[in-house]
């Protein structure tokens, strides 16, 4: 799932360690983004996603990091953002958000302390579950993932945990609409071949309609995909979708990412909270780096090559700087 925009100054530069940017999201605007869980954590094993293979799935929710730390960190990086440069304060986890057992409580804390609305990115693949609905109601957005309307598709894309079926998938998000008071905006990833064909988007018209959101998200991964194979689709594909799923799609095509690395002594470190979260490309690293001195950039380039901790992928001929610690097989 395709999630930071790009990245301010802000939650990185000042050493945190769950809270980021804030940084701009095509849906959100200016969002400060909360990462609750230890990267990758995950139930799902998404053909597309940008942060590598999940190894191994996930599917027992746990207190990972201590709930009342992190709202701690929220808490205290609010407080020195300035008036009118937040406009969402997010819950987007290195992998499934849910699969945080504190979640329920961060959001209701969260409300005591800011005015600011709060949204949760997930999977949605928890929404079955009651109690687990009952917990996202204080949330003003939730936006879960539906990238298939037929199960062979949905394991074929998504790769869920066994415990998962596409029905109860379904299902979940169906009462969780019936429910919810905030605003269910759907999240679509559109692969080429896969799920952008009249007859696949037939299909997810057909379950979209059943669940009736307020909105759906279509994008496409312009990333680098876990697997080389996959494709984004095309200005056509878009259309299609958008045609076959009604007024309430919107096509969210790529922003420009920007990664500001200011300070020499903490860029590695802030580089690496980014990269946990989402790869960058070459281009983008050396866009960063432009103000640098030519031999500073040069040094910090150099670094990054004999680090332990960052590497390359290449996907569709583009190079991406990934966190070490993701799985991404070679083309």
């Amino acid at each position: 799932m395709e999630r930071v925009e790009g990245q301010s100054e802000g939650a990185e530069s000042s050493g945190a360690r769950y809270v980021f940017g804030p940084v701009f999201s095509r849906r959100l605007g200016q969002s400060l983004g909360i990462d609750p869980i230890p990267a990758k954590s995950c139930n799902w094993n998404c053909v597309y996603c940008q942060l590598g293979r999940t190894v191994p799935l996930r599917s027992e929710r746990s207190e990972y990091f201590p709930s009342a730390e992190i709202v701690g960190e929220a808490e205290a990086l609010l407080s020195k953002q300035a008036a009118g440069t937040i406009d969402w304060v997010t819950f987007v986890g290195s992998g499934e958000t849910l699969l945080h057992s504190g979640l329920g409580w961060m959001l209701r804390r969260m409300k005591e302390i800011t005015d600011l609305p709060l949204a949760v990115i997930t999977n949605g693949s928890f929404l079955s579950d009651p109690e687990i609905r009952r917990e996202l109601f204080p949330a003003d957005a939730v936006l879960p993932s539906l990238d298939a309307g037929t199960p062979d598709l949905f394991k074929r894309i998504n790769r869920p945990h066994p415990g998962i079926s596409f029905h109860q998938h379904v299902a979940g998000l169906e009462a969780f609409s019936r429910e919810y008071r905030g605003r269910l905006l759907l999240e679509v990833m559109l692969i080429q071949g896969l799920n952008d064909t009249e007859e696949a988007l037939s299909d997810l018209a057909a379950i979209v309609d059943r669940i009736n959101p307020d909105g759906i998200h279509l994008s496409r991964p312009d990333r680098p995909p876990v697997e080389p194979w996959v494709a984004p689709t095309d200005d056509e594909g878009f259309m299609r979708a958008a045609s076959a799923l009604g007024s309430v799609a919107q096509v969210l095509h790529p922003a420009e990412s920007i990664l500001f690395l200011d300070n020499p002594e903490s860029a590695f470190e802030i580089l690496l909270g980014v990269l946990i979260r989402h790869p960058l490309s070459e281009t983008q690293l050396q866009r960063a780096l432009a103000h640098w001195p030519e031999a500073d950039a040069s040094a910090f380039l150099d670094s990054l090559e004999r680090s332990a901790r960052i590497k390359k992928t290449e996907r569709h001929g583009e190079r991406f700087w990934v966190s070490m610690e993701a799985e991404f097989p070679s083309p």
